[in-house]
């Protein structure tokens, strides 16, 4: 499955952790990535993300042609460095978020994965992001 996203990923626990950032085109799931970059994490996939299950688990990575490019809107598209694959353990959805919201999954391809709503334009995203990962990495290994 290709799904018109971005993957970030971080190193929790000795494994890379991977956001999957959703949003329509224009909504700054592109500028999040770069700076989320910028506080440890590693780029996986820009634009469009191929996803695929293993042993019950969610994937993605970049399509060879798009490996290591990341759009800089009213820029232009940079080459980093990026992850070959990392496991999805995490869905923010770019939006207004709640307060507090309930628990909350998205169902890709079968696996229930957790999901949050994230401004992706608040300066504090990235950390958010951070945290979420790590709030919900527990429960990933439960899982697994």
């Amino acid at each position: 499955m290709i799904a018109h996203a971005g993957l970030i990923a971080a190193r929790r626990g000795g494994f890379w952790r991977g956001v999957l950032i959703e949003g329509p085109a224009g909504a700054g799931k592109s500028d999040l990535a770069l700076r989320a970059l910028d506080q440890g994490f590693s780029l996986v996939a820009d634009d469009r993300v191929s996803l695929w299950v293993s042993e019950g688990a969610l994937f993605g990575r970049a399509s060879d042609v798009l490996s290591g490019l990341l759009e800089v809107r009213s820029l232009q598209v940079i080459r980093v460095p990026a992850l070959r694959l990392a496991q999805v353990a995490l869905v923010a959805r770019c939006g207004t978020p709640e307060r507090i919201p309930e628990p909350q999954f998205a169902d890709i391809l079968g696996v229930a994965v957790p999901l949050i709503a994230i401004d992706p334009r608040e300066p504090s995203a990235p950390a958010k992001l951070s945290r979420a990962l790590s709030h919900f990495d527990g429960d990933l290994k439960r899982r697994i």
